[in-house]
């Protein structure tokens, strides 16, 4: 697939970076010459100098055979003019970033395809669903939901007080029958390889293990995982830029007690005026003992998404040692995700890795609806659409020659998920949620063309 990418800033270069791993003959644009000179150094793609508003250097850069164009620059105005013209100029999908959600709300009634956008995201309202979905699901690491909650993925770190240690995965089942849930991947303590679960893999203490859950099996899991799934409603958030802005906005809409710290005196004014149910607090959230006079040993959950990753990272160290249950960071540093999950952290927020995800259902195979990236495990997780012509159609799983390095976690079918099992018939229409390691990408997508 020939994929551009307009904006080489941090979300433009992790995204080149990830799609080049994938074999994709990537183009990158920026007009400068130190970041593309980065991306020339460090990546297998093209880079083009020059601004990406100009119909030369687009041309330059070969858009009219493009399958994919990506526009990231850090101006949503110019991201949409690009893809405007790249659209007109050939390009068969474009994808722009923005900032202003309420494009994204009201894509629909202004009709952006027509002007040549075919899907908007926004990193930072990606960021902040993720925020909310974590405290929704408060004992996991890490969340995401299939059409609307039919389907989650939980993924969570066994204890000794975990009622299905020392058992395999058949043994399991066996005791408890009516469970909604199954595990699609395991990662061991102190490895950093993924396994695929079958029948005969044995849960042991300190395995990093993601489920699939249908509806009620969250709840389940939490029991027969030693874990209490606390119900929250007071937050403190660090920071007052984008993510902590809508955080903070959504968060108070639903009825959370927040309360917002802000080291900048005039952006903290300004939310304050705005927000009216969040109580702002000019303070830039280092200072422990000021902490404590708001109470943090008194918060459900911290939120640290402050711009720079080591605060965020410490300040929930912070919180965790004054007893907060709940604590979730902003990193951009994708090598801390191992550290910080080893110290304590509850959960990471990447959202270059939030939207690399939103972006690679557009290069995978077959009709992809969703799919996300496993944090620290070589996985991903792909929602396919089944249709008439899939080599899956009206086959029972077991009869499917699935790769021994991919899984079937569940179906949705008319909008209700189910954990399906050997027998389960698959569909035209059904909506079939598969962990796989990268390597086996491949083979599983043709199962869905």
């Amino acid at each position: 697939m020939k994929i551009i990418i307009a904006g080489a800033g941090e979300v433009g270069f992790h995204l080149a970076k990830l799609l080049s791993y994938e074999s994709q003959e990537i183009t990158l644009i920026d007009p400068n010459k130190k970041s593309l000179a980065h991306a020339d150094n460090q990546l297998d793609i093209r880079v083009v100098k020059g601004d990406a508003t100009s119909i030369a250097i687009l041309r330059e850069a070969r858009v009219d055979s493009c399958d994919l164009f990506i526009a990231v620059t850090s101006s949503e105005t110019t991201n949409i003019t690009i893809c405007v013209l790249a659209k007109q100029l050939g390009a068969k999908r474009t994808i722009a970033r923005i900032s202003n959600t309420e494009f994204i709300r009201h894509k629909d009634e202004v009709g952006f395809t027509k002007f040549g956008i075919d899907e908007l995201i926004s990193p930072e309202a990606l960021a902040a669903s993720e925020i909310e979905l974590s405290l929704k699901q408060s004992s996991f690491n890490e969340t995401y939901e299939f059409e609307e909650g039919a389907l989650s993925m939980a993924g969570l770190t066994l204890s000794r007080s975990a009622t299905f240690v020392g058992k395999t995965v058949k043994e399991a089942a066996e005791v408890f029958p009516e469970i909604h849930f199954v595990p699609i991947a395991i990662q061991r303590f102190g490895t950093q390889y993924t396994t695929i679960p079958r029948g005969d893999t044995v849960f042991k203490r300190g395995d990093t293990v993601v489920f699939i859950t249908s509806e009620g099996g969250a709840e389940e899991l939490c029991k027969l995982s030693g874990k209490v799934n606390r119900e929250i409603k007071d937050v403190m958030i660090l920071g007052g830029g984008q993510i902590g802005f809508k955080t903070a906005r959504d968060l108070s809409a639903k009825g959370f007690n927040v309360k917002l710290l802000e080291g900048n005196r005039d952006r903290a004014f300004d939310i304050a005026d705005v927000l009216t149910k969040v109580l702002v607090i000019n303070s830039d959230g280092r200072n422990v003992d000021l902490l404590d006079e708001e109470n943090i040993a008194d918060m459900d959950a911290f939120i640290a998404v402050g711009p720079n990753s080591e605060t965020n990272i410490m300040s929930c160290l912070v919180a965790k040692s004054k007893g907060v249950k709940k604590t979730i960071a902003l990193v951009e540093n994708m090598d801390y995700f191992d550290l910080s999950h080893s110290i304590g952290i509850d959960t990471l927020i990447n959202k270059k890795l939030l939207a690399a995800n939103n972006i690679f259902r557009y290069i995978r195979r077959g009709e992809v609806v969703a799919m996300t990236k496993l944090s620290n495990l070589n996985a991903e997780l792909l929602e396919f659409e089944v249709k008439s012509t899939s080599a899956v159609c009206n086959k029972s799983i077991k009869s499917i020659d699935f790769p021994r390095t991919a899984i079937i976690g569940g179906v949705i079918r008319n909008g209700v998920g189910m954990i399906a099992l050997g027998s389960f018939k698959i569909q035209a229409g059904d909506r079939v949620v598969v962990c796989c390691l990268l390597k086996s990408i491949k083979r599983v997508e043709k199962l869905f063309i």
